[in-house]
């Protein structure tokens, strides 16, 4: 689910720190951290052996933190097109549900959140890469608190469905990877839809 930056143009072509965050951040989504060694991301990239280390002094945990962030906005992007193009959030809730079932799709079932394997492996004994994580998982949860709130359902209760929704979703992501079908992504999505058609004006 990690894409290209749509902000790149086509012609330009990516620095090899570009390429060796990107490569990072597709690798670490599908086989996560611990099973993914420098030596492959260098080779995904086809950046210079040297530049890793000249970009990164301190090696995977520092490229770990820079791919999260990297992948968490793309990811945040991809939510604020299609909030601005929802006529209501439950109907984005759909449409965003229904954009990961095609990238499930599409990657064959082996990529999932951006984030989720980085957090499982790292969150636990890392604080600095635990302090990204939450920052990016913050920044998802208000995205989606303001699209709630845009139709009128109170700030607390925005907040607190706001993380519902994200809890959920990232729930249904692991048990679609693990089925290899997109049916739980979907049926969360509709699901939440209902409830948040029932919370609307309250």
């Amino acid at each position: 689910m990690v894409r290209p930056s749509r902000s790149q143009d086509a012609h330009e072509r990516p620095t090899a720190r570009t390429r060796i965050v990107e490569a990072a951040a597709r690798l670490f989504q599908s086989q996560g951290y611990a099973g993914t060694g420098l030596t492959e991301i260098l080779r995904a990239s086809k950046a210079p052996k040297g530049s890793l280390y000249h970009y990164f002094p301190n090696g995977k945990r520092d490229l770990a933190g820079e791919a999260a962030r990297v992948a968490g906005a793309r990811f945040a992007d991809t939510m604020a097109r299609i909030a601005g193009e929802s006529a209501s959030s439950a109907q984005f809730v759909v449409q965003f549900t229904g954009q990961l079932a095609t990238w499930l799709e599409e990657s064959r079932f082996r990529q999932g959140c951006p984030l989720a394997t980085l957090a499982l492996e790292l969150a636990p004994g890392d604080s600095e890469a635990s302090d990204t994580l939450e920052g990016v998982f913050a920044a998802w949860q208000d995205a989606l608190k303001l699209r709630l709130e845009a139709d009128g359902i109170a700030p607390e209760r925005a907040g607190r469905l706001a993380l519902l929704i994200l809890s959920s979703i990232e729930g249904a992501l692991i048990l679609s990877r693990t089925a290899r079908k997109t049916e739980p992504v979907l049926s969360v999505g509709e699901e939440l839809a209902a409830l948040i058609e029932s919370h609307r004006g309250t």
